[in-house]
Formats: C-alpha cells, sequence, structure tokens
C-alpha cells in the first residue's frame, strides 16, 4: 500500500493507484499476469483507458509497481526476522509464511518471467536486501568443511554475491538454502506436495537444517 501524500492531489493519486493495483493482482489470480491489462482495469474502476494511462504509463510500470510493492514487503519481512536473531530454519519458515499469505505475489517474482518484461535497477536493489540477509545467516556457521568442485567455481566467481564479503562456502550454503526453499515452496504452491499427506513445513525445515 502506498503512504498518502501531503495535499489532497497527491493523496488522491496514491489511492487511485493503490485501487489500480489491487485490480491488477484480482487480474493476476484469475488469469495471470500474461492477462494483465490497463485497460481492462480502466473498465472496471469506471475510467477511460487514456484516464488510466496518467497514473500507469503502461503495462510494464503496472508490473514493476506490483513486483516492487512484494519485494519490499518480502525484505521487510527478512530483515525483521534476521534483527530478531533468526535462525537459517527459522527464516525459512519466515520466508513461507510470506508465500503463503499471498501465493500471487511469492509467484510473481519468483515464477515464470514475464515475457518481454525486465526489471529496473530500483527493482534488483531491493531483492538484493533479501541476499544480503541470507548471506549474513549463513555466514555464522563455519566454514570446515572441504571445499567441493562447486565451491572453487564460486570463489572465482562471486557475482552472484555481488561485493558482499562473503567466503565461498558461505555463499555456497546461502545458494544451497536459497535453491531448497524455492524448490519446495514451488511444489507446495503448485499444489503438488498436497497429495503426499504431509506437512510441506516440516519437509522445509529438515531441508534447511541439513544445511
Amino acid at each position: 500500500m502506498t503512504e498518502p501524500a501531503g495535499n489532497p492531489r497527491e493523496r488522491y493519486r496514491a489511492q487511485v493507484r493503490d485501487e489500480v493495483k489491487r485490480h491488477a493482482w484480482e487480474q493476476i489470480a484469475t488469469a495471470g499476469v500474461t492477462a494483465l491489462s490497463l485497460n481492462a482495469i480502466a473498465k472496471e474502476m469506471g475510467m477511460s483507458g487514456p484516464a488510466l494511462y496518467r497514473y500507469f504509463a503502461g503495462r510494464d510500470e503496472l508490473i514493476t509497481a506490483l513486483i516492487r510493492d512484494a519485494y519490499r514487503s518480502l525484505a521487510d519481512a527478512v530483515r525483521v526476522a534476521h534483527a530478531a536473531g533468526t535462525t537459517p530454519v527459522a527464516l525459512a519458515a519466515v520466508i513461507r509464511e510470506w508465500a503463503l499469505s499471498d501465493p500471487q505475489r511469492y509467484l510473481l517474482i519468483y515464477g515464470t518471467p514475464v515475457p518481454g518484461y525486465h526489471a529496473p535497477d530500483d527493482v534488483t536493489a531491493i531483492s538484493d536486501e533479501i541476499l544480503t540477509v541470507l548471506l549474513e545467516v549463513c555466514a555464522g556457521e563455519p566454514d570446515e568443511q572441504p571445499k567441493t568442485p562447486f565451491d572453487l567455481v564460486l570463489g572465482m566467481s562471486q557475482g552472484w554475491a555481488g561485493a558482499l564479503p562473503a567466503s565461498s562456502p558461505t555463499v555456497h550454503r546461502a545458494l544451497a538454502f536459497w535453491t531448497r526453499l524455492q524448490g519446495v515452496l514451488s511444489l507446495e504452491l503448485a499444489g503438488h506436495l498436497a497429495p503426499l499427506g504431509f506437512d510441506p513445513g516440516l519437509l522445509l525445515a529438515e531441508e534447511v537444517a541439513e544445511l
């Protein structure tokens, strides 16, 4: 939700943008992000297409706003958990809870990429906040295990960790954490784990604890 701005005109603009985003999420939940249509949203809101384009210049700008909100919400949840001294298992539970609270929001940022869409740098910067916390949590574990071939590759190229001061084993643990987390969450949200009859949260906790 956008914070209300100072003057009445800015507050009205923020309210309209929030309403547009609400309708957009409803469209995404019904037909997927590729079916997102500003003209359809304008019709639902009783506005003309050109009038709505005064609030969002196009579909990509609207998608960017939705993705930015999603990343900001997750980054805030992760940061709060880290400040409270979370463990990797507890952090995974926080992210899972966030994903289950609004699956469409999770799928927009971690599901199938939107064809032809490229996120701006400021969105990438927010996602990097999540990575920073993940590396810091994983850095709390000792680096005494023998290096694997993948550790050696990470030592030569730490692009995934950016300029953060993380050893290759730490980056390896963080990457393993992330892939296991996303694997379980993707299967759970797609309904593939439901027929198996167990709590996916327990599976996730065990997968992360093994790291």
